[in-house]
């Protein structure tokens, strides 16, 4: 797919429940993953209909039972998952290793922020992948040589050790530490006002809703004024969201999976006002839909993304 077609501006307007009313689709063609038993594909116009017509056959009481579901998980076991969240991304990777994610060939083709610079200009894209994983960004980027330097950290350690041991990392162009960007000053690894791009790539949702303005605070002050966060994560009402059992909710829009990650799925709405609270201002903020279809099971379930650009104003 050549660049200059990475995104189509056609939007469509599409009502589909009381709840997802108005919901505002952009027609992407920026993603093939296969890995044989199942396959992500993009945004078309049938794929618009098919996913908007799954979202109507959530019924009135399934959607309420998820607006209302009060029966959250007890503050004991809140605080026990609070206390030991680094713990369990920790053995998320032991079990895992390298094997879980796949790499993200597709982030340059949605986001021509990391395309890099041109080697005659003489200049670096500094880039801050916050909450690199075991590196699925940041090594395809790397090993198509863009003219880049990373700084690269993750809330795991376990996850760090198996970046730097990648044979893709080098200092010259990747700096990869361990940081709880809740608490954990980024200033102390990155000079303050340095970074011209930072991703936030299915991060976010990850940590405590109380403390994500904390997390977007830390990476302000490392960007370059203009600098950009790229982000993409789980939108309101994804698959995965409807799939919790009773028992795994720990709030609004907030649940626990069985190894005791966490996940929150956001509102276009409930996202662009934590940024504004961090100071950012919101350039694009849209949902995208994408359908996972998996043929030995014969499955084929809706996914609701939302995907953002988010600016720190100039000087």
């Amino acid at each position: 797919i050549s660049s200059s077609a990475y995104r189509r501006s056609n939007w469509k307007p599409i009502q589909t429940h009381a709840f997802y009313t108005s919901l505002e689709v952009s027609e992407t063609i920026d993603l093939v993953e296969c890995d044989g038993s199942s396959i992500t594909v993009s945004c078309s116009e049938e794929l618009v209909q098919s996913v908007e017509t799954t979202l109507r056959s959530l019924t009135e009481e399934e959607l309420e039972k998820l607006k209302n579901d009060l029966s959250l998980v007890s503050d004991f076991k809140q605080q026990k998952l609070e206390k030991e969240a680094q713990k369990n991304w920790d053995l998320f990777y032991k079990r895992n290793t390298v094997n879980f994610f796949k790499d993200r060939h597709w982030t340059t083709r949605e986001f021509e922020e990391l395309r890099g610079c041109r080697e005659s200009e003489n200049q670096k894209l500094v880039l801050l992948e916050a909450g690199c994983g075991v590196g699925n960004c940041i090594f395809p980027l790397l090993e198509e040589e863009r003219n880049i330097f990373v700084y690269a950290c993750d809330f795991s350690p376990r996850a760090v050790d198996f970046v730097k041991k990648n044979p893709l990392y080098h200092e010259k162009c990747c700096k990869a530490f361990q940081c709880d960007l809740t608490k954990d000053d980024l200033a102390a690894s990155i000079p303050e006002g340095s970074v011209d791009v930072a991703t936030l790539i299915f991060v976010l949702s990850a940590i405590h809703p109380e403390k994500m303005l904390l997390a977007l605070g830390n990476i302000f002050k490392v960007l370059k004024p203009g600098g950009v966060i790229l982000f993409r994560d789980y939108g309101l009402y994804d698959h995965a969201m409807l799939r919790f059992k009773p028992g795994s909710k720990l709030g609004e829009n907030f649940y626990v999976r069985q190894d005791g990650t966490r996940s929150f799925f956001f509102s276009k709405e409930r996202l662009a006002e934590l940024f504004a609270g961090a100071g950012f201002l919101t350039s694009v903020n849209e949902y995208v839909l994408r359908e996972t279809v998996n043929k030995k099971e014969g499955l084929c379930v809706p996914r609701v993304f939302l995907q953002s650009k988010f600016w720190k104003p100039s000087r």
